[in-house]
């Protein structure tokens, strides 16, 4: 009962730090999460790599830096616990982004996918048409907004933003509820996200899909 009486929020950051650090033992065995016979996975970190080995790098550094200039041990000892919790977290961030790849599945379902911090699924049924579309908005990972495209049926556009950029554009026959990562929640009719390699997305997803009536993308 304790547990259910920590705020969502607090509860939500404890479980995506737990399942961001599990995928540490996923990534150095190679097992993507959720990817089953017949599905396709598609990264999406190409965007954010480099700045995250970056943030390691300057992390490892000011570790180094710290130790030679800090001469109390237990101001030492609270940087060193603090900076090497730093590098696990980005490590854990990274690893949860790789082994939770987007996923096309063999019955034309999308799963949109951010590491351990968004997780939305999308019906083969539920897809009206899906192409590339390349935006680069500023701003943080999830945003929403009403928009005029939607048919008016509580549903908004959805930005997943990896590396300030998205690439593919989905639109949904009726709005689909989301979570976002502290547990707010949401309708969004159109979908905009990225992929490393969005052609192919787009091509997998719409290979994937049963033949239906009108154009799809």
């Amino acid at each position: 009962m304790a547990w259910f009486a920590v705020p969502v929020t607090v509860r939500r950051l404890a479980s995506n730090e737990i399942r961001s650090l599990g995928s540490l033992a996923r990534w150095a065995a190679r097992r993507p999460h959720g990817v089953g016979a017949g599905d396709r996975p598609v990264p999406y970190t190409g965007p954010q790599t480099a700045m995250l080995y970056g943030l390691l790098f300057v992390a490892v550094v000011e570790t180094v830096a710290l130790a030679l200039l800090i001469p109390w041990p237990l101001v030492h000892l609270i940087f060193l616990v603090l900076d090497v919790y730093t590098v696990l977290m980005v490590l854990a961030l990274q690893a949860g982004c790789v082994t939770r790849p987007h996923v096309v599945g063999a019955d034309g379902s999308l799963w949109i996918r951010y590491g351990t911090l968004f997780d939305l699924r999308i019906p083969a049924d539920g897809i009206a048409s899906v192409r590339v579309d390349r935006r680069f908005p500023s701003g943080g990972l999830l945003q929403y907004a009403p928009a005029e495209d939607c048919d008016g049926d509580g549903g908004g556009v959805l930005d997943l933003v990896v590396g300030s950029q998205t690439t593919v554009r989905v639109e949904l026959t009726a709005p689909v509820p989301f979570v976002r990562p502290l547990g707010a929640t949401g309708r969004a009719q159109v979908v905009r996200f990225h992929a490393d390699h969005p052609e192919e997305l787009v091509k997998a997803v719409r290979e994937a899909l049963p033949p239906a009536p009108g154009v799809r993308g």
